[in-house]
């Protein structure tokens, strides 16, 4: 099934060319009309294809197509498990197990999120590809959305870092910071000489997360944090820059495969607006078992 929108055209809307009401009344993009207007059926109006300067009556009603017929993104498709925790025709919310990866990339051709989605997508019938808003580190669990199509995404990853998308991520660090809640503040940049960390330095970019100790577990304390900014490691590297790294963080702290696998890290609440209803959405998981044993 393609997802498609619709609009009747009212009196007041009547004699508007369908490129403006496609992006004032149905907040598409440029870029998003551009791609659709070439497909047989992307724009029409009462079932009839039409060019981007049609002018529709009072009455008539436009529908566009969202999702593409063809699945764009080359993603070979592979099973694999999905803790699906919501999903629409616009979008999926996950909870992302630790250990899979997000993105196929090197060493990773099939076996992420995207080969899984990809492949649910396909047996189930669903005209959707993998379109990711934002992305959680391999061994980071908890929540992510993916958009199903280009659109979702769009207005998805333009909240991204303003109020209206929130993630909260819980964490297990080594020590227990004081003061008990603060902002750190301090710029990021890669770490010369290596391919993957990431460090503190005055020419970095702009970094600030929130913390807040929830409770001491002995020698730990289980916090939450809040992103303001999305650089890479960004948590990881700012709790072990107050000097609490993460529980079992094999690159900014120290690797204990006895106490955990992975850095102490998952991703607990997330809320955003719906890209089309506008709704808003809000999502928790709890810790997951590696992290919860940590507290004994």
């Amino acid at each position: 099934m393609s997802r498609r929108l619709e609009l009747t055209v009212t009196p007041e809307l009547a004699g508007i060319k369908v490129d403006t009401l496609l992006k004032r009344h149905l907040q598409l993009s440029g870029t998003v009309v551009r791609r659709i207007k070439w497909l047989e059926d992307g724009i029409l109006v009462d079932g009839v294809r039409v060019r981007t300067d049609f002018r529709p009556a009072a009455g008539q009603v436009l529908s566009v197509r969202l999702s593409n017929p063809e699945r764009n993104s080359g993603i070979v498709p592979a099973p694999g498990p999905l803790d699906i925790v919501y999903e629409d025709e616009d979008l999926i919310v996950l909870n992302k197990a630790p250990g899979v990866s997000v993105h196929p990339g090197p060493g990773h051709f099939d076996d992420t999120l995207g080969n899984f989605l990809v492949h649910y997508y396909e047996n189930s019938g669903q005209e959707a590809d993998f379109h990711p808003v934002h992305r959680l580190d391999r061994g980071t669990s908890g929540l992510l959305v993916a958009a199903k199509h280009p659109h979702a995404q769009e207005v998805l990853k333009k909240q991204l870092h303003t109020p209206e998308f929130r993630r909260v991520y819980l964490a297990v660090c080594e020590g227990v910071p004081d003061p008990s809640s603060g902002v750190i503040d301090a710029p990021l940049g890669p770490k010369p000489g290596s391919l993957m960390e990431q460090m503190v330095r005055p020419d970095g970019k702009p970094a600030r997360t929130r913390y807040g100790v929830l409770r001491r577990w002995g020698e730990r304390a289980l916090a939450h944090l809040e992103l303001e900014t999305g650089r890479t490691h960004q948590i990881r590297v700012h709790m072990a820059h107050i000097g609490h790294p993460l529980t079992g963080d094999f690159l900014y702290g120290t690797e204990d495969k006895a106490l955990i696998g992975r850095p102490a890290l998952h991703a607990g609440y997330l809320s955003f607006l719906h890209p089309i209803t506008k709704e808003k959405l809000q999502f928790s998981v709890p810790l997951p078992e590696d992290m919860a044993r940590l507290k004994l």
